[in-house]
């Protein structure tokens, strides 16, 4: 996956720009808040996504314009084109067809993003941990949205019946007709999460040897929010009827597992410094798009946003020299850090242009 060429147009603070990338490490520079992180974004966009900065369209229009438009021409295999128009909402348009919706733009252009933003993989509680793997599968299987849906579902009621049960026993019966359809789209989520999880697991633990140069030894384990030595889940929930009912809500689950990261065997979340927390979250999307290049036969272009802030000159060294094979955007602001790039395309960004 390649893009040969990007066109903005009154995107954010861009006015116009044109970008011819190289096919490896494109490193955009510059100070702070001068469009480094927009030019990111709109390669984002061509996923079918929405802004990974949580923006709503109509933000993502330039002050005082009516309209932006991105173009993109990428190779997946051939020469595609892309494009998006922006007012109130997205458009999307493919080889210059228009498109239902603009996540029809799924599956044509792939990308793994990287940002500030994710950190909270590491840092935060185990939703936004279950969120990364659940949004990760439904890119490699569609699927799994419809497992996803029916298991909410189930959960949904299922709660709102506890809740009621002190007041009207009788309700009790009807636990398990959802229990049993609980039962039924945990078994898939959690074989396809652990089946994920082993592959992010395997694929992570070498990209953070990388970056740490083999200092430190990095794992991931799926971590079921039961025993499994008192019984099957369906077994636990019997087990956590009484005290469920007494909570009004299902205590164990899918919806209560956890993503666990470490270094050197301790909590990432809990002991990990700024840099490996921020080395922990980059080794877990990278080893996403190693996943996606093993299912679709080519790389996902590459985004690294603000990547370099918190990492030791050698993690940096690792990123900017030692990724091969696939096209990376790369935004910083550390003029030493364009200086240690040996390779690659540089571009200095300033107030939504492009200075060189």
């Amino acid at each position: 996956m390649i893009i040969k060429e990007l066109k903005l147009k009154n995107y954010r603070n861009i006015g116009q720009m044109q970008i011819c990338p190289s096919g490896g490490i494109n490193l955009f520079y510059g100070e702070n808040a001068q469009g480094k992180t927009n030019i990111i974004e709109a390669v984002w966009l061509f996923t079918g996504c929405k802004s990974f900065r949580g923006a709503k369209d109509r933000e993502l229009v330039r002050f005082q314009e009516t309209k932006a438009k991105l173009s993109m021409l990428y190779n997946a295999g051939g020469d595609e084109t892309a494009d998006i128009e922006i007012e109130t909402r997205r458009k999307a348009f493919a080889g210059g067809v228009p498109l239902p919706s603009p996540v029809q733009l799924m599956g044509g252009f792939n990308a793994v993003v990287f940002s500030p933003a994710h950190l909270t993989l590491v840092k935060n509680g185990p939703a936004e941990r279950r969120k990364f793997l659940d949004t990760a599968i439904c890119q490699l299987k569609p699927s799994y949205t419809g497992v996803l849906r029916a298991y909410n579902r189930a959960l949904d009621q299922r709660n709102s019946l506890l809740k009621d049960i002190p007041y009207h026993s009788e309700l009790m019966d009807t636990l398990d007709a959802w229990d049993a359809r609980l039962c039924e789209a945990a078994a898939v989520m959690t074989k396809q999460r652990q089946a994920y999880t082993a592959r992010l697991a395997n694929a992570a633990a070498e990209i953070y040897d990388g970056l740490s140069s083999g200092a430190e030894k990095f794992s991931v384990r799926y971590a079921l929010s039961y025993d499994e030595s008192a019984g099957d889940f369906a077994e636990n929930l019997r087990r956590a009827r009484k005290t469920d009912v007494i909570n009004g809500t299902t205590s164990v689950g899918p919806h209560r597992d956890d993503l666990e990261i470490e270094i050197n065997g301790i909590s990432a979340r809990s002991y990990g410094s700024q840099g490996q927390q921020r080395s922990a979250a980059l080794a877990v999307k990278m080893a996403e798009g190693e996943i996606l290049k093993d299912v679709t036969g080519e790389y996902p272009v590459l985004l690294l946003d603000d990547v370099m802030s918190e990492l030791d000159a050698g993690r940096q060294n690792y990123i900017l020299n030692h990724i091969e094979g696939r096209q990376v955007f790369i935004t910083c602001c550390d003029p030493d850090a364009v200086k240690r790039a040996a390779v690659g395309a540089k571009f200095h960004i300033k107030n939504g242009k492009i200075l060189n």
